[in-house]
């Protein structure tokens, strides 16, 4: 090696060495990837990648995304290499307790990584919301000769990522929008965990993307570095397209056995291959030793620091053409709206009689959005081609056109795509600028559940629209009638969730979700028209702590306590005056959000759940989840099977689901409780 000037294959056997020698560490890991990639990563970051590793969230920064984040030594050794704030330390806790540097690349948890990838093909979406969010962003903020949102989005993907549906939903609508700042590197090394892929994915990839009006570049060598860089120009250099790089790639390169085979996939190469490889490619360095001039080589801290600062002097002259665009800019970016933009909410309560009338709350939810989304442009709405369903559309919402002249738009038809809807709703939100909500039936949100898991576990603020909450969508019938789906999204760590019953307590769902800037929102939201509830001014208050004495027992001392959500809180009033009239004395408990009443301090829960007092929880959805309120010695109105094709009335009867099936479980519950006094 020329300790002075090392070559661009030595700069890459750094990224492959750190890789082969943390997989060694931890004793599991993927080496294959990293060693395939490490060429074109090579490329990419010291060539073309715009970032600046002492501010990893500088707003005009490439977007650089680990879609096969199973290669995730990779990004780290990248990341390490350039001057983020990883040590070689944190590279020897590769995959341990407590490190920085987990299996996969976790957002938030290590600084550069821009989007926590696990799941295969969920990181080319989100590369794909990244890019949509730069491209509005463009529209709605630059000015002539002061483009302060000008941006790559950069991703890499496996033979995996194309596999999974959502690459097909996603890649399609990057050709339809024409996202011409975003490029796809494909790393076809033919291989996966169970073998060569020719037995199971024989897709004609440049085809498939040429068919979804992308601009392809095929025949890249990926271990060569003037190959790639041809390719990368001509991505670049293409504005109106997104780019896919098609590059050949051997993985496990360099290993002088096992290259080339699922061998070196997802398992270290061992003492015995690593000496091999060590010999095959030259590097006669000890595990996580770099030599000087191959790190300095790498460095990217001075030329992001003048990348940054020159961005830093145009948005400066920005400031000063346009003082009220840069403030908004400012404050679009970080979010700093959308914590004030709850009070709108109950601010516009105040003197509206629509929120007294009988609706569904789907129907209450669009009224909401009518008063939010001309004031808050940085909402950016959509549905998975139910707008007229969802009513996610208001007066205010302009349809994201491909090369319209209508302006950027603020509202997206992301068609019958709800998992590619919701990967592209977390790019959105990782990239910043605004804030996303979506809508669908509640039933589909079983096509998009990892990616509001992936929401979930990065702590975004999105929202989901969930309509047609239970039994009550009637005659479509067991295949559109979510039974476990309110439990599932409950149990979802992290996932704030509402079912309202009627339009205030919609209204204080939206506020919610506008306040919790930490967490996705989903809405169940109701089919059939709700009935305005009764509430003092206090009970109105107490909405926002997720569960509240919505009607207090006759006397204030109640021999039950029943529990409802959304649709079931009518029925469980009703209940309470049959109750009465037999002498027993209940308390309504409306619970639009568990997420948020089970937040709430011990002595408010306790003050709305008494422990002592029995309990029966009404909810037209699976029961068991509701044992955890009600216990053993409670009950619950629900379901244990599949709905059917009829009307709502019909199956609220036939499930039993009914005033007289409450009055009748708490009779047994205050049996029981007698008997066991006795």
């Amino acid at each position: 090696m020329d300790h002075a000037n090392p070559t661009r294959t030595e700069l890459a056997n750094a990224v492959r060495f750190l890789a082969i020698d943390a997989v060694q560490a931890a004793n599991s890991g993927h080496p294959g990837m990293p060693m395939g990639m490490a060429d074109i990563a090579e490329v990419l970051w010291r060539k073309y990648l715009k970032h600046d590793p002492a501010v990893p969230d500088w707003v005009n920064r490439d977007r650089f995304v680990l879609s096969n984040g199973h290669g995730s030594m990779l990004l780290y050794a990248v990341l390490h290499l350039s001057g983020y704030g990883l040590s070689i330390d944190d590279l020897k806790g590769f995959r341990k307790w407590q490190s920085v540097t987990p299996g996969h690349p976790e957002r938030g948890l290590t600084p550069g990584v821009e989007t926590t990838t696990g799941p295969l093909g969920q990181g080319l979406a989100n590369a794909v919301g990244m890019a949509l969010a730069e491209r509005l962003l463009a529209a709605e903020f630059n000015e002539p000769g002061c483009d302060i949102v000008d941006h790559h989005t950069y991703v890499f993907v496996g033979d995996g990522c194309l596999m999974e549906g959502v690459s097909h939903e996603a890649c399609s609508l990057a050709g339809t929008w024409h996202l011409g700042k975003l490029i796809a590197f494909y790393d076809d090394n033919g291989i996966s965990i169970d073998g060569h892929v020719e037995g199971w994915f024989t897709d004609q990839t440049p085809m498939r993307f040429r068919a979804y009006g992308w601009h392809v570049v095929e025949g890249v060598d990926g271990h060569d570095p003037l190959s790639i860089e041809r390719a990368i120009e001509a991505g670049r250099a293409e504005r109106d397209r997104p780019t896919l790089i098609c590059c050949k790639t051997v993985i496990g390169h360099g290993s002088p056995n096992r290259a080339g085979t699922h061998d070196v996939h997802g398992a270290p190469l061992g003492a015995a291959e690593i000496a091999a490889t060590r010999d095959h490619l030259g590097w006669n360095h000890a595990p996580f030793v770099i030599p000087e001039p191959i790190r300095s080589a790498w460095d990217a801290r001075a030329a992001g620091r003048e990348r940054n600062m020159a961005w830093r002097t145009l948005f400066e002259a920005y400031c000063t053409h346009f003082p009220e665009k840069a403030d908004y800019f400012e404050s679009r970016m970080h979010g700093s709206r959308r914590e004030r933009s709850a009070d709108v909410i109950e601010s516009l309560l105040e003197g509206r009689d629509w929120f007294e009338q009988k609706m569904a709350t789907r129907k209450a939810s669009q009224k909401c959005l009518d008063l939010l989304v001309g004031r808050l442009p940085e909402l950016l709405g959509g549905s998975a081609d139910l707008a007229p369903s969802n009513l996610t559309m208001v007066p205010a919402s302009r349809a994201l056109i491909p090369s319209s002249a209508n302006g950027p738009g603020n509202y997206i038809h992301y068609g019958v795509r709800e998992f590619g809807m919701t990967a592209i709703m977390n790019g959105v939100a990782l990239h910043g600028g605004f804030l996303p909500y979506g809508g669908t039936f509640l039933v589909f949100s079983d096509y998009a559940k990892n990616a509001l898991r992936m929401a979930a576990l990065m702590h975004l603020q999105c929202i989901y629209v969930f309509t047609h909450d239970s039994i009550g969508l009637g005659e479509d019938g067991p295949t559109h009638q979510p039974v476990e789906h309110a439990a599932m999204l409950r149990q979802i760590p992290g996932m704030s969730v509402w079912r309202p019953a009627d339009a205030v307590e919609t209204a204080f769902a939206w506020a919610a979700a506008l306040e919790t800037t930490d967490a996705p929102t989903a809405l169940l939201l109701s089919r059939q028209n709700l009935p305005p509830l009764p509430r003092t001014a206090q009970t109105k208050a107490q909405i926002r702590q997720g569960g509240y004495v919505l009607s207090e027992a006759v006397g204030g001392t109640p021999d039950i306590i029943l529990i409802a959500t959304g649709s079931e809180v009518e029925l469980a009033l009703k209940a309470q005056s049959a109750l009465a009239d037999q002498g027993i004395a209940a308390r309504v408990v409306s619970m639009p959000s568990t997420t948020t009443f089970d937040s709430q301090p011990l002595a408010y829960q306790l003050s709305v759940l008494p422990p002592k007092i029995r309990r029966v929880a009404i909810e037209a959805a699976a029961g068991d989840f509701w044992r955890k309120y009600v216990g053993l010695s409670g009950a619950v109105i629900g379901l244990s099977h599949f709905g059917e094709s009829a009307p709502a009335e019909t199956l609220y009867e036939e499930f039993g689901i009914t005033v007289d099936a409450i009055v009748d479980a708490v009779s047994r519950t205050l049996e029981v409780e007698q008997g066991v006094v006795d």
